[in-house]
């Protein structure tokens, strides 16, 4: 059975189990109108602040999922992961809460705030080179006898990141436009599930940065394909896309619009400034996004953006503004 044969028996009551199971664990973010925004973009413009999540990302919705399935045995086993930062720190978190031991391999550049909340959860890290070695890395951990929890290449944890399209529904039925970033795909895959599940006339857009682009390079191809990760914006960078989630994107996904770093920073900080929380790049290419997809919206659309992390240092912030410039010359 190959893996898109697999992801068939995948469903939005899934969905609505993960909710159920992970209800106690998470929280229930804010989804509010922006005024600001609404008046930018002459809509009805929402945010969804997955980056007030514990760990400060989306990702514990599908960790947690993912650990709450799993059997006393498995568990005992430990587990083993990969992430630009934000898996991490949700495996490090959950991992913790429920009494699992946690091995993360993390790429050398990952940014240091990362490193140090993952340690800070309790988790053992192995450094390695790049993203794609530390991919490399998790096949001796697995061998060794641990379970692995893929960032995005597993049913339970794209479940899990789909509850927030659940609690998008929930909290404005209205909704008729979503903007979601994509990494490997699990989030935009999952919400655009439960989205479209409930109400097939919503239109989810995804948005990437160049450089860390490996779900529309897999669109063009037909199949997932290995690229390079040169964005700044690391928690969008995925090396490949997997089966499951280009699936869920040729079938959930209007378009995947890629934008530029330097764009992304523009508007990280134009949030701060205007909407007083601090995104990650991976969070405030929505809003580059949302300006280049307008003529699809009327004045009585409602569109959602999701905030997915916020996970950032001031000085990271710094340099972003550095290399954002310098790359604009």
């Amino acid at each position: 059975m190959s893996r898109c044969d697999k992801f068939s028996f995948m469903q939005i009551d899934d969905i609505r189990d993960a909710a159920k199971r992970i209800a106690a664990h998470v929280k229930r973010t804010p989804l509010t109108r922006s005024e600001t925004l609404s008046t930018r973009l002459g809509t009805n413009v929402y945010v969804k602040y997955e980056l007030f999540q514990k760990t400060g990302s989306f990702k514990p919705r599908g960790t947690f999922n993912k650990l709450l399935s799993m059997s006393p045995a498995e568990r005992s086993r430990g587990v083993v992961a990969v992430s630009g930062g934000n898996h991490a720190q949700a495996v490090a978190y959950v991992s913790r809460e429920l009494g699992v031991d946690a091995v993360i391999c993390m790429a050398e550049n990952t940014p240091r705030n990362y490193l140090d909340a993952t340690r800070g959860y309790g988790a053992t890290i192995d450094l390695q080179p790049s993203i794609a070695a530390a991919f490399e890395k998790v096949k001796e951990y697995e061998a060794q006898g641990r379970v692995l929890l893929h960032p995005f290449d597993d049913e339970m944890i794209i479940a899990g990141q789909g509850t927030v399209g659940l609690e998008i529904i929930d909290d404005t039925p209205q909704v008729t436009d979503v903007v979601v970033s994509i990494g490997g795909g699990g989030l935009a895959g999952g919400v655009a599930m439960a989205i479209k599940s409930i109400n097939p006339s919503v239109k989810v857009y995804g948005v990437e940065t160049v450089g860390a682009d490996a779900m529309s390079q897999a669109l063009a191809a037909g199949r997932p394909v290995e690229t390079e990760v040169t964005s700044i914006a690391k928690t969008l960078g995925a090396p490949y896309v997997t089966d499951i989630t280009l699936e869920l994107a040729q079938k959930y996904l209007e378009s995947v619009t890629v934008v530029t770093d330097a764009e992304a920073v523009d508007e990280l900080r134009f949030i701060a400034e205007r909407l007083k929380v601090l995104t990650e790049p991976a969070a405030s290419c929505t809003l580059v996004a949302a300006e280049k997809l307008r003529d699809n919206f009327t004045s009585d659309s409602h569109v959602v953006l999701i905030f997915c992390g916020g996970n950032v240092l001031i000085a990271d912030v710094c340099g972003y503004l550095q290399v954002a410039e310098a790359r604009t010359k």
